[in-house]
Order: structure tokens, then C-alpha cells, then sequence
């Protein structure tokens, strides 16, 4: 199915927390889905150059198609399962019915954030979202609880972030600190908020902290490893001209 990352973890690893705070029981797979013994994590990726547009309205056409695909891909998966003898269930790559529900409740049923690290493809950094060696932030996670009894791939040992507060110096809503995960969580209003701004101009998400972040094969492949392409518009006139060209349509004008 040329799905590029996929991870393995057993349910007992929501009960062996591998840092405190941790979430309460009832968001644990077993509690949603009883019978469950593993979850199955994929992860899709967000190629940079379109992310690199952001906010636009190509930036929202491609984390929708990527979502459409997740869910797909998931929801065939745990047929297959299923089919095999093994019940399973995908559970959606979102778990929310639109931003305005955010501000009033920003938290979803279940964390495939936290699945995806406790199934070895990436740790937390600063920006509060998974990063991986292959695409740091810039990649969209979905989920599968299964019944079957799947051997679970290593936690990821390295840490992947560098504390270089990109994220939280670029971050437009201020909704980022300089603490580490989970001590320093994301302002979800704050966040929440500026997103409801833009899905009104039909050009959220946002995604400055994934664009921005410095982790990631990626960043050498598509040629982004000077932090300067975000701020310099002199050096990299061509690319910000590019962008703004892309900006200039698609949504509602401030």
C-alpha cells in the first residue's frame, strides 16, 4: 500500500508510562476498544514544499488529502485484520467535528501522537507534536487497535529535538513555551483560536512549527538546511516570491 512508516506497540505500554503526567485510563486503547492487544500506527508524510506555503489553500488541500488517506488506508487495514480473524478497528486521524469544537473541548478520544511514540516512530519535541528521523514533524498519524498479538517495534531511544526554539520563537498564535514535553504543553486556546481565524479565510491549519523544524531527512533532500530560507527574503527572494504568489489565492483576503 507504499505506506512509508509503520509501528507496533502492545496495549501494556499505556500502563508503563514512559513519562509522568500521563493520560488518563479511559483514553488507553483497552478502554476503548476491550479485547485490544496492539495498536498499529501509520504515518503519512507532508512534503515540505507545499507545507513550506503555509497557511494557503494548497497547504489545506494537501493535509486533507493526506487525512482521506489515513483513514483509508487504516480502515482497510483493520478489515484485513478483521477478515484474517484478528478484530480490529481503525480510529479516525481526527477525533473532533471542527475548530470551533476545539475552543470549547481541544482534546480528542484517543492520541495517536502517543501511540506513534510508544510504537517507536518518533519522540516529542518542544512543538508538542511527534518527530520522527525521516520527516521530524511533518508527518499525519493514524491508528489501528487490533486483537491480534503483534510483536511491538523499540521505543525510539534517541531524542530527536534540539531545543533550537524555532518553533516557539515563529509561532504566530505565542501558544509555545521552551519547556519540554509534557511540562510545557501547548496554549490549545491560544492555538485553537488562531486556526478558527484562518479556517474562516478557507486556509488552516497553520503548521509554522512543523514548517519550521529543523529534524527531518527531508530538510536535506528538498535542500532547507540554512534556518534563513523562513526570515531572509533577500537570499531566498525566488522562494518567498513563490510562496506569496501561492498565498495570494485559493481563500479570503485579511
Amino acid at each position: 500500500m507504499d505506506i512509508p512508516m509503520v509501528g507496533v506497540a502492545s496495549i501494556e505500554r499505556w500502563t508503563k508510562p514512559p513519562f509522568l503526567p500521563w493520560m488518563p485510563e479511559e483514553f488507553y486503547p483497552q478502554s476503548i476498544y476491550p479485547g485490544a492487544k496492539s495498536v498499529i500506527v501509520i504515518g503519512l508524510p507532508i512534503p515540505l514544499p507545499v507545507l513550506e506555503t503555509s497557511p494557503s489553500i494548497y497547504y489545506r488541500e494537501l493535509y486533507n488529502t493526506v487525512n482521506t488517506l489515513l483513514d483509508q488506508y487504516t480502515y482497510r487495514l483493520a478489515n484485513f485484520l478483521t477478515d484474517k480473524g484478528y478484530p480490529s478497528i481503525f480510529v479516525p486521524r481526527d477525533g473532533y467535528g471542527n475548530v470551533q469544537v476545539l475552543l470549547e473541548n481541544p482534546i480528542a478520544f484517543f492520541s495517536h501522537r502517543h501511540a506513534a511514540l510508544l510504537a517507536g516512530l518518533g519522540n516529542f519535541g518542544v512543538n508538542n507534536t511527534i518527530l520522527t528521523p525521516e520527516y521530524g514533524p511533518r508527518v499525519r498519524l493514524g491508528s489501528i487497535l487490533s486483537t491480534a498479538e503483534l510483536p511491538p517495534d523499540p521505543m525510539l531511544e534517541t531524542e530527536l529535538c534540539t531545543r533550537c526554539m524555532r518553533c516557539v520563537k515563529m509561532c504566530p498564535a505565542n501558544a509555545l513555551n521552551k519547556e519540554d514535553y509534557p511540562s510545557g504543553l501547548t496554549d490549545r486556546k491560544a492555538c485553537s483560536s488562531y486556526s478558527a481565524e484562518l479556517n474562516k479565510r478557507y486556509i488552516s491549519p497553520c503548521g509554522i512549527c512543523i514548517k519550521v523544524c529543523p529534524i527531518g531527512n527531508d530538510r536535506a533532500l528538498y535542500k532547507r538546511d540554512n534556518d534563513a530560507i523562513y526570515v531572509d527574503k533577500d537570499l531566498f527572494a525566488s522562494h518567498h516570491k513563490a510562496w506569496k504568489h501561492v498565498r495570494s489565492y485559493g481563500g479570503k483576503r485579511q
